[in-house]
């Protein structure tokens, strides 16, 4: 084997997820077809559930340094905003941060746990056999072959590690497109940028001084995506929007994008997996492709490890595609509704009906319940796997609360603290002395059995005596039980259910 696992692509996600396989003792080597990092960034965002997977790793702080937050985001381009401070998270805000710095920190934080990335080679084939893959690429020295265990592609829309593996990619064609534009120069006194944004024009500006530009052009807005884009349209566009040109200028960047729709009609095809933007694509309203893609890597990591060290129950490796196939057609879906809403406004036909319901749709927004249900689907911290079981505890299956506490023989003041080893973590709340050496017996190198002794209340684990928390901070199982003997007999199958069978793998 040339190495464990070959993960294609050097973007966010194969980035998380080959940090995710080093940590847990894996050796991943990563395969790009670019020679340089990205420069330009298409995202511009981390939201909230993707900042917690930071904080799980000790990884926030260097993310939050290099970025701005802001409380909320929005849905669709509606007045009302979302608001991400009522969500139960320390990361409830929108963290403004371009996908090429985002890049930059994966990769240091790659290098640091040894990760290999050969650069300036494209992958050509991937076949597989019973024993593993075997990965074509091209690359200044030619043609070679890599081996290894397994395979992610992690490359793209136009993924070729997905049409190798027999993949499909169901969904819809594009049939609207948008178009950006990154400018060195902008003339931030005209009146006209006012006009554009009141008129639906995106206006960021970027870390390095330069400013983006986003629209929806009704009159060139069937133009395919693979038309390129010149300054001279640019300039038209903005014009017919709002009366001026805005004085944009030395363009860094100028890209068109539409909204075709997809999505896997499966994650794992044998040794085969995907994952990001492989493995989903929609038009980028909200912000959500990037995110998406870095919690796909959060679910995989842990358990194409547990597969190559050896100790996988049956099942973790196809629980990927069960849990993160429907959250990517629920993103898409997601998607659809906010371009059809901006699109209304585009077709004068549906333009006053649009109007009518953008109007309705942020009164809804002012209703609590519904902004914070909103914001929670878009944040992701909604996201919630289903329980195995039907009388399963309420907590499994969603995000561990990431409660103040304090932990025998730890420093450690709250859940995420503990987790930056990405191993399982088991918080004993009832003080079982005999959790630890049980733990260690069985589970060593997995699960980490913690005593907590204090911790600060919260409505989600009142009563809990115990919580099996997985990497990716997702509970696993939980009780609530006073009977020790019974508790006992829950965790061992728990662990052996989550974890593997005692005493096997690393």
């Amino acid at each position: 084997m040339t190495t464990d696992v070959i993960v294609v692509g050097a973007g966010p996600t194969g980035l998380m997820l080959a940090c995710e396989l080093a940590l847990a003792g894996v050796r991943p080597l990563i395969v790009e077809r670019r020679p340089e990092p990205q420069r330009d960034s298409r995202a511009l965002t981390l939201h909230p559930r993707s900042v917690e997977l930071m904080d799980l790793r000790g990884l926030a702080p260097r993310f939050l340094a290099a970025g701005t937050t802001v409380p909320g985001w929005h849905f669709a381009g509606l007045r009302t905003r979302l608001d991400f401070t009522a969500l139960d998270s320390r990361h409830a805000y929108t963290l403004f941060i371009a996908q090429a710095r985002t890049e930059a920190l994966l990769a240091e934080r790659a290098g640091e746990l040894g990760v290999g990335i050969l650069r300036g080679h494209e992958t050509v084939d991937v076949r597989q056999d019973a024993d593993g893959v075997e990965v074509e690429i091209r690359g200044p020295g030619g043609r070679r072959t890599l081996r290894a265990a397994y395979a992610v592609g992690c490359d793209g829309g136009h993924s070729l590690v997905r049409t190798a593996a027999g993949i499909g990619f169901p969904g819809t064609d594009e049939t609207l497109t948008g178009v950006l534009g990154d400018f060195e120069t902008l003339d931030r006194a005209d009146p006209g940028l006012q006009r554009a944004q009141a008129r639906g024009v995106l206006v960021a500006p970027l870390e390095d001084g330069a400013t983006r530009l986003v629209y929806l052009d009704p009159a060139r807005m069937r133009v395919p995506s693979r038309e390129p884009v010149t300054l001279e349209e640019f300039r038209t566009s903005l014009t017919d929007i709002c009366g001026s040109d805005c004085g944009i200028g030395r363009p860094r960047w100028l890209s068109r994008f539409g909204n075709a729709s997809r999505v896997a009609d499966r994650y794992r095809a044998g040794r085969i997996l995907l994952a990001g933007d492989a493995a989903h694509i929609h038009f980028p309203a909200g912000g959500q492709g990037l995110n998406t893609g870095l919690q796909d890597a959060a679910n995989l990591g842990w358990r194409l490890a547990a597969e190559v060290n050896g100790w996988a129950p049956p099942g973790l490796l196809d629980g990927y595609d069960a849990e993160r196939r429907p959250v990517g057609a629920a993103v898409v879906e997601n998607t659809e509704v906010q371009t059809l809403l901006a699109e209304l406004l585009l077709v004068p036909r549906y333009a006053g009906p649009g109007a009518a319901l953008r109007r309705m749709l942020d009164e809804f927004l002012n209703v609590s319940e519904v902004n914070r249900n909103l914001a929670a689907q878009v944040s992701a911290l909604g996201t919630a796997y289903p329980a195995r079981h039907p009388d399963a505890d309420p907590l499994e299956g969603r995000r561990m609360p990431d409660v103040g506490l304090t932990a025998a023989g730890s420093s450690a003041g709250r859940v995420y603290e503990l987790a930056g080893r990405g191993r399982f973590l088991l918080l004993d709340f009832a003080g079982d002395e005999a959790l630890p050496p049980a733990v260690a017996a069985g589970w060593s190198g997995r699960v980490e059995a913690v005593a907590v002794t204090e911790w600060d209340p919260h409505r989600e684990l009142a009563g809990a005596a115990e919580v099996l928390v997985r990497p990716d901070g997702h509970v696993a199982w939980a009780s609530r039980t006073g009977d020790t003997a019974v508790r006992r007999a829950e965790r061992t199958r728990a662990l052996t259910a989550w974890a593997g069978a005692p005493g096997t793998g690393s």
